[in-house]
């Protein structure tokens, strides 16, 4: 794979902010360099109005990227911040793709990435990028195996 440079928004909460480090990382070592259009806790917004938050702080930010990724763990099923990216990206057509943090076997899928998502994949760079690019349309599980339809639809926690 040649060395591509994307602009891409990580869909996230907070507490997995370390692990966007690793993520990018990942993908670097398979040839596509990540600029995070992502808030982090190291680079915090400041405001506190909601609709100020998101229309003039992730909307644009969102709107810059050529992909939404959710970066899938247990936490991120209940964020409302995380479920609202994705119902931005996919009113704007922007790519959607959720990838499992290491170890996240069995976590449940925020609602929006179950309805909006175009790929899901486990924690393999080749797969994540070939999802941001398009090649990859499916979901597989965190370790890259293809899910019944059943877990496709529900993932368990366990």
């Amino acid at each position: 794979m040649s060395d591509t440079t994307r602009n891409i928004f990580i869909s996230h909460v907070h507490e997995d902010d370390a692990g966007l480090a690793d993520l990018k990382q990942l993908l670097e070592r398979h040839g596509m360099t990540v600029r995070d259009y992502s808030i982090r806790s190291d680079n915090p917004n400041n405001a506190h109005a909601e609709d100020y938050i998101k229309y003039e702080i992730l909307a644009p930010r969102i709107r810059q990227c050529s992909a939404l990724v959710v970066y899938v763990s247990p936490d991120t099923r209940w964020s409302d911040w995380v479920n609202w990216e994705i119902e931005y990206a996919h009113r704007l057509g922007k790519r959607i793709v959720g990838a499992y943090e290491i170890g996240a076997a069995g976590c449940e899928l925020p609602e929006a990435l179950e309805a909006f998502r175009d790929a899901l994949v486990g924690w393999r760079g080749e797969d994540i990028i070939g999802a941001v690019e398009g090649d990859v349309n499916t979901s597989r599980g965190p370790e890259g195996e293809t899910p019944s339809t059943r877990d496709i639809c529900r993932h368990d926690c366990g």
